[in-house]
């Protein structure tokens, strides 16, 4: 294959980590900085959410958004319930996000898109090839214990990262020159990447929870009680999802992987938008800066990239 008449073409798999999945967009940013053709996409969770938005060609409106946005914007977004399995609808986001981007079906997207949730039920993974995108978007996010499960098309969807945070064998369907995976859920960095937010803790969490919940008082201490031990099941959920990530990535061999340190930032820290894809995108020029050199040592043809174009 010569490679060197047109820019390489790239099947991208973008991983499920929370807030960490905004830098997913510097990933996307620096992989067209270089003139890499991504073809295809799969993501689990805020992989799908993000790579969905990308594939809908409305990734510029939700960078900035997003990167506007505040601690208490973020609050402002999430729809509180006290019942369903979770503590967010998440209807008020897939709003917002559909007003940004506009509806669509994931068929009439311009390249191959698959987002990967588990029914929750039946114990096994569901992946979304067609259909309307915000809901397989909505499904594919749905973190046990944070946002509600989704149902759709029968059966009861949860995030899809919990079997699946890297799911690489969708984009196997569709031929390209490379396969470029973001795990969210990398080795922590000592020290942290980014400056961590203060007050983290349940009593931050309830003094900045005021005024964002329906109910009095009580329905606040409830909602940061919860949010304390969704906090630990997050981290046990991180833990497990690592060791799947490690079988994935042995079991596939992804020609670039791009580790983002699973202490970059909580699973909630949407406000820290604009460092977060800063991040992203060092982390992917570094990994690709090395797969590059590689390939020129091992006396492959280069890569045509356009930098700079």
């Amino acid at each position: 294959m010569d490679m060197t008449l047109r820019p390489p073409t790239v099947s991208l798999v973008l991983g499920s980590g929370g807030a960490r999945g905004l830098a997913h967009i510097g990933v996307i940013r620096e992989l067209q900085a270089r003139g890499y053709d991504i073809r295809a996409i799969s993501g689990s969770s805020m992989g799908a959410v993000v790579g969905g938005i990308h594939a809908a060609s409305g990734l510029d409106a939700y960078e900035q958004w997003v990167t506007g946005l505040a601690q208490s914007d973020v609050f402002r977004l999430l729809d509180w319930t006290f019942s369903g399995g979770g503590l967010i609808r998440g209807s008020l986001l897939m709003s917002r996000l559909r007003d940004l981007v506009g509806d669509c079906d994931i068929e009439a997207l311009p390249l191959p898109y698959t987002a990967v949730a588990v029914d929750i039920e039946r114990g096994r993974e569901v992946w979304f090839t067609d259909g309307p995108l915000f809901e397989a978007m909505r499904a594919s996010m749905a973190v046990p214990s944070i946002f509600t499960p989704h149902p759709y098309r029968g059966r009861m969807l949860v995030d899809g990262g919990l079997l699946n945070p890297v799911p690489v064998a969708p984009t196997q369907r569709t031929l390209s020159d490379l396969t470029v995976v973001v795990d969210l859920n990398g080795e922590a960095a000592d020290p942290p990447p980014l400056r961590k937010a203060a007050g983290d803790d349940a009593p931050g969490l309830l003094a900045r929870l005021r005024g964002y919940l329906p109910g009095g008082s009580d329905d606040t201490q409830a909602a940061a009680t919860r949010l304390a031990m969704s906090d630990v099941l997050m981290r046990s959920l991180e833990t497990m999802q690592s060791a799947i990530t490690r079988q994935h990535l042995a079991t596939f061999w992804p020609d670039v992987v791009i580790s983002v340190p699973k202490n970059a930032c909580a699973f909630h820290e949407f406000h820290l938008a604009a460092p977060l894809i800063a991040l992203g995108r060092t982390l992917a020029a570094e990994a690709l800066d090395a797969f590059e050199r590689g390939r020129a040592r091992n006396g492959h043809t280069p890569l045509r990239t356009d930098r700079g174009q």
